[in-house]
């Protein structure tokens, strides 16, 4: 069984493309001005947004055309009475359906870095080997997810858990807008299962939290002073070798006015774990500015904001029955196995179509 909060809705796109083409060509014109380039942030900012906005036209467009050729088919078929053609035209039409659906829910991401490379970090809850165990089912679901979409994903960072699983991990993800598909994954994940771990094979509830950050551009979105930083290498904890254990090779970063730490154990040398490091605390930088200024504009509204630890907005129920159900919009499945293996399409949908016009 499945409900989602977009079942109910009727397809409601309305994708201008010459108003697109005109935003394009403006666009255009600005970057061959002579001193584009002088104001490295501005201009790399239009770069990204002209480039955006050129790939969707293409995609549109595209199918338009793929659309056009299968009702030509279609009239081709009807008109010899050719019904061998019949199974074609249904796959390609299944095929570009959900290519068109897909498509309808990208023009929802109008948010600030929608269009952005993600940085997902996930941390295991109060439970111990159940929810690290937990924790690192969510890592293998956000990859199976990002190798559906076509994205290029990596685990930056992992601190393994004591018997099974994972504490925690930081997971890169590069694509086409994968911080707008993902962000309303950031919250409380639930599992309730038979544990594997458990002599008596009792129930258990784990608890996961999930964390979408938003890839920062440096010099383009944030400018941090070296002196800001303050950089300490201790000796890794984690697998990786011999030598990784006898030198100081990972690396732990601070940013002193906020106080934000990032670390980086996993990789083979010092510089990379810095490197790695660095690439967090800025993505943790920039999301405190976009949590500050959200909050700013809730106060205006009257409106409260949870904390990260607060309900959960996602329970995976394995045992008595199968379930997926996010709190937030009532979209459900009982195909909790998909979803747990990547399929995270119509719960992405349902959230992003449950904040049109909360912005």
């Amino acid at each position: 069984m499945r409900h989602c909060f977009a079942d109910c809705l009727t397809s409601w796109c309305v994708f201008d493309i010459p108003n697109e083409e005109r935003t394009i060509a403006e666009l255009e014109t600005k970057t061959a001005a002579p001193e584009f380039w002088k104001d490295q942030r501005a201009a790399k900012s239009l770069m990204r947004t002209l480039n955006s906005k050129k790939a969707l036209v293409t995609s549109w467009k595209t199918m338009e055309s793929e659309a056009r050729d299968l009702l030509g088919m279609v009239e081709l078929a009807l008109a010899d009475e050719d019904e061998s053609v019949k199974a074609d035209v249904s796959s390609e039409a299944a095929a570009l359906w959900a290519r068109f659906e897909k498509q309808e829910t990208s023009l929802l991401l109008s948010g600030e870095y929608d269009d952005r490379n993600a940085l997902v970090a996930l941390h295991a809850g109060a439970g111990g080997t159940e929810s690290q165990d937990w924790a690192s089912m969510l890592v293998r679901m956000y990859l199976r997810w990002a190798e559906i979409q076509g994205y290029q994903s990596e685990v930056l960072d992992v601190s393994e858990g004591d018997e099974a699983g994972i504490k925690s991990a930081f997971l890169s993800i590069k694509g086409d807008h994968p911080y707008g598909f993902l962000r309303g994954e950031r919250g409380v994940h639930r599992l309730v299962r038979l544990s594997p771990f458990d002599a008596d094979h009792a129930r258990h509830t784990s608890f996961a939290l999930v964390e979408v950050l938003p890839e920062a551009e440096v010099l383009v979105d944030l400018e941090i002073p070296v002196a800001d930083l303050r950089v300490d290498t201790y000796r890794s904890s984690g697998p990786g070798g011999q030598n990784m254990q006898k030198v100081s090779s990972a690396v732990r970063i601070t940013h002193l006015p906020t106080g934000i730490v990032a670390t980086c154990e996993s990789q083979r040398s010092q510089h990379q774990n810095k490197e790695v490091a660095l690439q967090i605390l800025y993505a943790r930088v920039l999301e405190l500015q976009r949590k500050e200024r959200e909050e700013a504009r809730a106060k205006l509204k009257g409106e409260r904001i949870d904390a990260g630890w607060g309900n959960q907005i996602r329970s995976y129920v394995l045992h008595p029955y199968k379930m997926v159900k996010d709190h937030r919009t009532g979209c459900e499945t009982s195909a909790a196995e998909a979803v747990l293996d990547g399929e995270l399409d119509e719960f992405v949908a349902a959230y992003l179509r449950s904040q049109v016009g909360e912005a």
